[in-house]
């Protein structure tokens, strides 16, 4: 037993015989909503719906790139732009701040994400990324290796599973598992170990051709793979499950066996027990998660970064590109001329404010489903008991749960502290939606979910999520003093089957020509719509920050 452990079983042992309450008492839990101003979005979707004229601009800014959007990838096409001596651009992005899916909070004065919490090391298909890296002192080159600064590496213990009354190391099921279990967990690792061998799987996909075995798989869904190959182990199919959901927002009978192979065969693998020991690959994270990345992205802006403005309408002109945005804070119409404009913003989004869209953006506008997310930090005053087994890590699973709106577990967003005494903290838990409701009802992928995110009250969500997690710590309703609860309608494209084997969604080539590398540089004859670039994280079909770096960075460079 370690010290954290140990400080985590006294502590919560003594503070959970000082003052019980039951799963079902959680009136003394105060919070709300955060994060998102849900109501902007679904003011432009009314707006444009109701076929109102907007009012004249009251303002007119003239400038040489304009970027609508600010999360990951339009963050990193402004990067871009500074690099390569860019100055003269604007971001407009629709929240207070900027980040998309990787924002942050704090509860009772902790930070803690709202979205995103880590970032795989990248390996060299990201080369982008990488720079990125070095650029903010995370890696560097040292006696000839690359090396990452230890304090921003996941500390360990990194991954636990609450199975069977215990927590297990790792979230592979182990804990009691049978040899028919252990026999599937092999034949699935021969599998992806085959895929690996017959294509590259690239991370970012944009870089890279898919070849004809990843085409196939991206035709038909995971759980049909699963099926076809005659993996039907329980436990396996709720680990895979979970992955899905976890990395997609939506489980194996949603998802490509494209996309459900991907996820282990474009980074670690799949090691089944018993097999050679590989150590688990690191990654970084933060008290905040991702907002650690997107916050440092924003500073240089300054006053380029416009936020609370609702992008309206993208039209080209003769002289370039021409913006309309709302802005919340002065509640007028403010008008952008500009030579080039990046569209950093989901397809969906995009499809309805780029006046005449091209046909490849309205066709990427119906095949994209979008899985709704729900994320909620909740504040614990003092460590919760553990039950026994393997000690507190940065993510914490409870096994059992899965599809429609069960949770995915916590991560401890203290784990990287140093304190000597582990104290207050706050859980950070998350529930992917893709999945309700989905084919049974009829409705689109996603509908059902955002509906559920819109019309359920904050306390029914503190008292399922509550009860949830009470399984593996009965302690929590009595320690949790606040918990604020972030919706996400549209968090994350959903990487669907399709009958054509199409992996993401790209736009012709010609969409993806760079820029002008100066703008002192003379203009050269362009089609009309070079002046767009498309830059999201929803063009490669599933939403990961080396995506929607990448793409941004393509559009900026």
């Amino acid at each position: 037993m370690d010290r954290r452990q140990f400080l985590f079983t006294g502590l919560g042992t003594a503070a959970g015989v000082s003052g019980c309450r039951s799963a079902s008492d959680t009136a003394h839990i105060t919070g709300g909503f955060t994060g998102i101003q849900v109501e902007r979005g679904h003011w432009l979707r009314d707006r444009l719906q109701s076929g109102k004229p907007w009012p004249a601009p009251a303002k007119v800014f003239r400038t040489e790139v304009l970027i609508a959007g600010g999360g990951v990838a339009g963050l990193a096409a402004a990067r871009a732009l500074r690099l390569r001596g860019v100055d003269d651009f604007a971001l407009l992005e629709l929240e207070d701040t900027a980040g998309g899916n990787s924002r942050a909070g704090t509860v009772r004065g902790l930070p803690c994400p709202q979205g995103a919490h880590y970032l795989p090391l990248p390996g060299d298909d990201a080369p982008e990324v990488q720079d990125l890296l070095e650029e903010l002192g995370l890696r560097q080159r040292v006696a000839g290796r690359w090396t990452y600064d230890e304090r921003h590496l996941c500390h360990s213990p990194q991954e636990r599973l609450f199975l069977h009354g215990e927590w297990q190391d790792g979230l592979l099921p182990l804990h009691g598992v049978g040899a028919s279990t252990l026999e599937q967990y092999r034949r699935f690792a021969a599998l992806v170990e085959q895929a690996r061998h017959a294509a590259r799987w690239n991370m970012p996909v944009q870089l890279g051709r898919p070849a004809l075995v990843q085409t196939a798989l991206a035709a038909m869904t995971f759980v049909a793979y699963l099926d076809q190959n005659g993996l039907d182990d329980a436990y396996l199919r709720w680990y895979l499950d979970y992955c899905c959901r976890d990395d997609y927002g939506a489980g194996i009978a949603t998802v490509s066996a494209w996309a459900g192979i991907h996820y282990f065969a474009s980074r670690h693998g799949f090691h089944a027990p018993g097999t050679e020991v590989v150590e688990r690959e690191g990654l970084l994270t933060w008290p905040e998660g991702n907002a650690w990345l997107t916050r440092r992205l924003a500073a240089p802006l300054g006053e380029r970064l416009r936020t609370g403005r609702v992008v309206l309408r993208i039209t080209l002109t003769r002289q370039g590109v021409e913006v309309d945005a709302w802005d919340t804070a002065t509640a007028t119409l403010e008008r952008w001329q500009a030579r080039q404009a990046v569209v950093a913003l989901p397809i969906f989004v995009a499809a309805r404010v780029v006046q005449d869209a091209p046909d490849f953006l309205r066709q990427a506008a119906q095949q994209v489903a979008y899985a709704p997310w729900l994320v909620a930090n909740i504040h614990i005053a003092r460590p919760l008991h553990d039950r026994p087994g393997a000690a507190p890590s940065w993510d914490n699973v409870l096994f059992g749960a899965t599809g429609d709106a069960s949770g995915l577990g916590y991560v401890d967003a203290t784990h990287q502290s140093l304190a000597a005494v582990p104290g207050a903290s706050v859980l950070t838990h998350y529930r992917a939606l893709g999945d309700v409701g989905g084919a049974r009802d009829g409705a689109p992928v996603g509908t059902a979910g955002r509906k559920l995110l819109l019309e359920r009250p904050w306390a029914a969500w503190r008292d399922q999520i509550v009860a949830e997690l009470s399984q593996a710590h009965p302690d929590l309703a009595a320690k949790a003093t606040r918990m604020v609860i972030t919706r996400y309608g549209h968090a994350m494209a959903i990487p669907r089957p399709n009958a054509n084997g199409q992996i993401g969604h790209w736009p012709p080539q010609n969409m993806r020509n760079a820029l002008s590398k100066s703008k002192h540089s003379p203009p050269r004859p362009v089609l009309a719509w070079e002046r767009l670039r498309f830059a999201h994280s929803d063009w490669a079909g599933y939403s990961v920050f080396e995506e929607a770096f990448t793409a941004g960075h393509a559009a900026g460079g």
